[in-house]
């Protein structure tokens, strides 16, 4: 027993690894123990320790999915100017570490120098996330990296600097059913038509019965046709999720003209100043049209200009709209609105307003 206990246990090669082992030295010392930290400029933190200490944080505008190229030369970067730390965020953006503050401006100008931009803290547009697109995921209805790399072209200035009321959290999806964003926006990809199922390939390709299992309101049933065993869809359940593609993909959902994206807006995670909430719908419909989706952009664009236009300092996009009122919304940002964005779900009683108390 005691020479098991000598021993350690080799690790696991799944699953993220410890992170303190390439953590800076600065921040390894003054663990659990920071005064406060403040913002020099547009991406760039300072944080200050109870011991004195201080380390600066440069965050650079990376995209997701990298190339080895790309890797390498920030890894290059950051041994030649940050002391050899990176760490990325959750919105996938790479930041160096330094101890010394006259470090900060050389690692900035070798970053823009490459072509990486640096920004994305405090009161900015952050990164957008996305889900895998078409790289790598199998019932994708849209390239969510390519509609992130088309929208953050366009918003270079609100990432760059503080030009917003408050952060902006904006996500992509390429799926609502599966990996859809919640955010202060978020675009997602909605299908409107029922799979269209090639019955001459079911028999050999899909397990029926796991098809059947797969969906989430039972709108598949084993059928016979011509002779067949196949499947066939109840399109008054169907609620175009495309759940049902990746066990049997002659059931195919995905289609130029009806698989179409949707902007959503209002989603919060967090507990300040107001509680966690949903966000809703409020552009539908809008054309899935690679490779620079030029309608959802545009929309977006005009969401985020009447937000920091009409917004109060801080105020986070769900709050604003909390405020003035939906109707007040559509009527700033001039998007239609329908009898389709009112939520008739059988348990949405819950979120409907239930008061005298009506905004005009």
């Amino acid at each position: 027993m005691t020479e098991a206990k000598a021993t350690p246990r080799p690790p696991i090669e799944s699953g993220c690894p410890d992170g303190f082992q390439f953590m800076h030295p600065t921040m390894l010392k003054n663990f659990g123990n920071w005064k406060y930290h403040e913002d020099p400029r547009p991406g760039v933190l300072m944080h200050v320790a109870h011991s004195g200490d201080r380390v600066w944080t440069v965050r650079a505008g990376t995209q997701r999915i990298l190339d080895l190229f790309t890797l390498r030369k920030l890894c290059d970067i950051a041994d030649q100017y940050a002391e050899g730390y990176v760490r990325f965020t959750i919105r996938s953006n790479m930041e160096f570490m330094v101890a010394d503050e006259g470090k900060v401006q050389p690692l900035i100008d070798a970053l823009e120098k490459e072509g990486f931009v640096v920004g994305g803290t405090r009161n900015s547009v952050t990164m957008i996330s996305h889900t895998q697109g078409w790289l790598h995921c199998d019932i994708p209805g849209t390239d969510a990296s390519g509609v992130v790399k088309s929208m953050m072209d366009e918003l270079y200035e609100e990432f760059t600097g503080w030009n917003m009321p408050n952060r902006v959290h904006i996500t992509t999806s390429c799926c609502q059913i599966n990996c859809g964003g919640q955010g202060d926006i978020a675009i997602n990809i909605q299908h409107t038509k029922p799979p269209k199922i090639n019955h001459d390939l079911v028999a050999n390709v899909c397990e029926r019965p796991s098809v059947v299992a797969r969906c989430p309101v039972a709108a598949i049933r084993p059928a016979l046709v011509n002779g067949k065993p196949s499947l066939e869809v109840d399109e008054k359940k169907c609620i175009c999720c495309g759940a049902c593609y990746p066990p049997c993909p002659p059931m195919q959902i995905n289609d130029p003209e009806h698989s179409k994206l949707a902007i959503w807006v209002g989603g919060n995670h967090s507990n300040a100043r107001s509680k966690p909430t949903f966000h809703k719908l409020v552009a539908a419909g809008i054309p899935n049209n690679p490779p620079r989706w030029p309608e959802a952009t545009a929309i977006v664009k005009r969401i985020l200009k009447v937000y920091k236009e009409d917004a109060r300092d801080w105020e986070r996009m769900n709050d604003w709209i909390e405020r003035i009122g939906w109707p007040r919304f559509f009527e700033l940002t001039e998007l239609p609105f329908t009898k389709f964005h009112i939520d008739n779900w059988r348990g949405a009683r819950k979120s409907l307003n239930a008061s005298t108390h009506i905004r005009f």
